[in-house]
């Protein structure tokens, strides 16, 4: 392939550093205060804005793979898939670490131009929103609904709406994991009727559980026995569920073991969003205690609430009550089994 005769690529225009460096207008400087911290406080969120970029950039990539009707065993998209939800987790690694920056700015630095922000906010975050809402947090989930879009423009509003009117990851894993044929293909289960697997399992799991433990049963029954009372509350389906305690009971088989580090890796990212909201939470506290947010949030308050509620994927962390060890799995038909192994 021939080279097109290109002008010659210079790092600062490359990078618009022109524009980047040159985005940081203090308010303070504007009304002749001296307010050193203020540099920091902008160039932080900035940066955070711009890993929130990528991070949806990297969700909008996988969102792509998973609207595919089918996703063939032996195509790259799984490990594709796996390799940026893998690049999100880093960046939120980055995000998490990046708050003890911040945290060098003392109270009194924060106060010195803190009422000249107001009313903007954090929690105006246009960004975060839509990253939330792509990975498949519903608005009926959101803490403080009510404040959820108040102080965000009729342009940004109309943004946050389109962003959920998408199909969220969430949605897509589920009907992912719904197409998985393993526990629920005939042609595995001819003389191991698929339903008796579960029966064996519940039965080994009941007996694997405490006297404190046995309110576990009713809820595995809810979830994989019973479909006619399965919560039209949960998120993922009954199949969905069944697919996806199948994948994490037999990961060890090697066509499960990349679709068991794509589950694991969406709980790592709720639990890094967990740690980043949790420690933006201890921050908020320690730098303006009881005192309200400049968008008129509740602040640390508003914070916790919505750190305990906006959980995407806790019902795949929930799953992991009903494991059991490796010697007390149920035997697998052996064309499964075969099918489950690489090709010979």
């Amino acid at each position: 392939m021939e080279k097109k005769n290109r002008p010659p690529v210079y790092y600062s225009v490359y990078l618009q550093l022109d524009k980047i460096l040159n985005a940081q207008l203090p308010e303070s400087d504007k009304e002749g205060i001296k307010a050193n911290d203020e540099m920091l406080f902008i160039v932080i969120h900035q940066s955070y804005e711009l890993w929130f970029k990528q991070v949806i950039y990297e969700l909008n990539i996988v969102r792509e793979i998973f609207k595919q009707p089918n996703i063939q065993n032996n195509t790259p998209d799984i490990y594709n898939s796996v390799h940026r939800l893998k690049r999100i987790c880093s960046i939120l690694e980055v995000l998490v670490m990046q708050m003890g920056v911040l945290e060098t700015m003392t109270p009194l630095d924060f106060l010195d131009f803190r009422d000249l922000l107001r009313p903007a906010s954090g929690f105006q975050s246009i960004q975060f929103k839509i990253i939330e809402a792509s990975l498949g947090l519903k608005y009926d989930q959101r803490h403080g609904k009510s404040y959820y879009l108040s102080q965000l423009t009729a342009e940004d509003v109309e943004r946050v709406k389109n962003a959920e009117a998408e199909k969220p990851l969430l949605l897509l894993i589920n009907n992912w994991l719904e197409r998985m044929p393993f526990i629920k293909d005939e042609n595995y289960w001819k003389n191991h009727d698929s339903a008796s697997f579960w029966s064996k399992y519940r039965e080994a799991y009941a007996g694997s559980l405490s006297p404190g433990e046995q309110q576990n049963l009713t809820v595995f029954d809810s979830i994989f026995i019973d479909d006619k009372n399965y919560s039209p509350d949960r998120s993922f389906s009954a199949d969905a569920s069944r697919s996806a305690l199948f994948i994490m009971l037999y990961r060890d088989h090697p066509l499960l073991q990349l679709p068991y580090e794509l589950l694991t890796t969406l709980l790592e990212i709720d639990e890094l969003l967990s740690m980043w909201r949790h420690r933006h939470i201890h921050m908020v506290q320690r730098t303006i205690g009881k005192r309200v947010g400049t968008g008129g949030s509740t602040g640390a308050d508003y914070l916790k609430g919505a750190a305990d509620s906006h959980i995407i994927f806790k019902e795949l962390s929930e799953l992991t009550s009903f494991l059991l060890p490796r010697n007390a799995l149920p035997q697998l038909p052996e064309s499964l089994i075969n099918d489950l192994s690489y090709r010979q």
